[in-house]
């Protein structure tokens, strides 16, 4: 399998048309289904263990539900008009210090599809004028489009996915 490289060593180019903005929220709506389609059947030691200093699988669905604020605190800085996006946190203290191993699966997968719903009713609400709205991504220092939120978002769920997979192909023996 080819290995994939680090989030932070990704480069983007936001260039797809207004007409893919569609297909993007239907692969933001899916994150959820997804990762849950890929841990429920997992025993609770496989969802917990850890490589190395790395995430587990359960913390990368943890994680992805921790940046669910983050994605709304983004349409809200495009509706205010803000020039420069929110901020994320670099260090992701937020998903250290939620100690997901600690909690229940399926009280995550649960947050984790009802946040996301009440993002993807937000994107559905949006004409073509606001989805081509521009503002700054804090990291990238590019501007971005509302319709390059929602690709970015869904580069980072399949990313981490991706992550899960990878786990799962090391530590299970089917």
């Amino acid at each position: 399998m080819i290995e994939s490289i680090k989030w932070f060593d990704r480069q983007f180019s936001f260039d797809l048309p207004a007409w893919m903005y569609p297909n993007l929220v239907e692969r933001v709506r899916g994150t959820p289904a997804r990762a849950e389609d890929l841990v429920r059947a997992l025993p609770r030691e496989i969802l917990t263990r850890r490589d190395g200093g790395k995430w587990s699988i359960q913390e990368h669905v943890g994680h992805l539900l921790d940046l669910e604020s983050l994605g709304m605190q983004r349409l809200d800085d495009f509706a205010a008009r803000r020039e420069t996006l929110a901020p994320a946190d670099l260090e992701n203290r937020k998903t250290r210090e939620a100690n997901h191993n600690a909690r229940g699966l399926a009280e995550i997968l649960a947050a984790l599809r009802s946040t996301r719903s009440e993002f993807v009713q937000r994107l559905e609400s949006f004409d073509e004028a606001f989805v081509q709205r521009v503002s700054i991504h804090p990291r990238l220092k590019k501007p971005i489009r509302v319709l390059d939120l929602v690709f970015f978002i869904a580069e980072h769920d399949d990313h981490h996915l991706a992550q899960i997979s990878a786990l799962i192909r090391k530590f299970v023996s089917w």
